[in-house]
């Protein structure tokens, strides 16, 4: 398989955290892909049409876009334990762990693209909004019984790594103190293999254009 990647995209990373979990990494290509909003890359069009990463490309040259896609083909093609429950009262409540940690993902990317304007054309409006809708989401996520789960699941994969985020981008903020138990419990997750070995970096000039990982 291969996997259209960059070292900074947290939902890139969120695929890579799924993919060591599942104990399928070793199976995935990564190709360094550079996107951004401003600019179109057209051999990403190529395989995605919304020019966006992660995409994988599959075995058969399926080409899967969007991460939670990717995850749970993941998950589903390596035939082992699964992080998205098949059914049931653990599936539903995978999923909505999922689309908490997921959306203030989602948050904190625009979020950042909003800081990223020049200071005169930013909203201050906007940017109080983002941080209050990031802390609410991590107050509900620190209410979350499943934390103490023992068996990792897809919300906290997605969870992690939005916290991971959180270090990446937003190091300034002191979120550590307002949530300890969300703290207590990334110190343990943030230490899994699966974590340590995609912690993201801002990217540099790549000599080759693909590596595997």
């Amino acid at each position: 398989m291969k996997l259209y990647w960059s070292p900074r995209s947290p939902f890139v990373r969120k695929v890579m955290v799924c993919a060591h979990e599942l104990d399928i990494s070793d199976r995935i290509e990564t190709v360094y892909t550079l996107v951004s909003a401003s600019k179109v890359n057209a051999e990403m069009m190529r395989a995605n049409p919304l020019g966006r990463i992660p995409a994988l490309v599959t075995e058969d040259g399926t080409v899967l876009y969007d991460s939670v896609v990717i995850c749970e083909y993941l998950d589903v093609r390596h035939g082992g334990r699964r992080l998205f429950p098949v059914d049931g009262k653990q599936r539903w409540d995978t999923l909505r762990r999922h689309a908490l940690a997921n959306g203030m993902l989602e948050l904190l990317v625009l979020w950042r693209s909003e800081l990223g304007r020049p200071a005169s054309q930013q909203s201050p409006n906007t940017l109080h909004a983002f941080e209050h809708k990031v802390d609410s989401a991590l107050s509900a996520a620190a209410r979350e019984e499943a934390l103490e789960r023992v068996r990792i699941d897809m919300g906290h994969v997605t969870l992690g790594v939005a916290l991971g985020y959180l270090d990446f981008r937003y190091g300034e903020i002191d979120w550590r103190a307002r949530h300890p138990r969300l703290a207590q419990w990334y110190e343990s997750f943030g230490a899994r293999p699966s974590m340590t070995n995609t912690l993201p970096e801002d990217e540099q000039i790549h000599g080759d254009a693909s590596k595997s990982k």
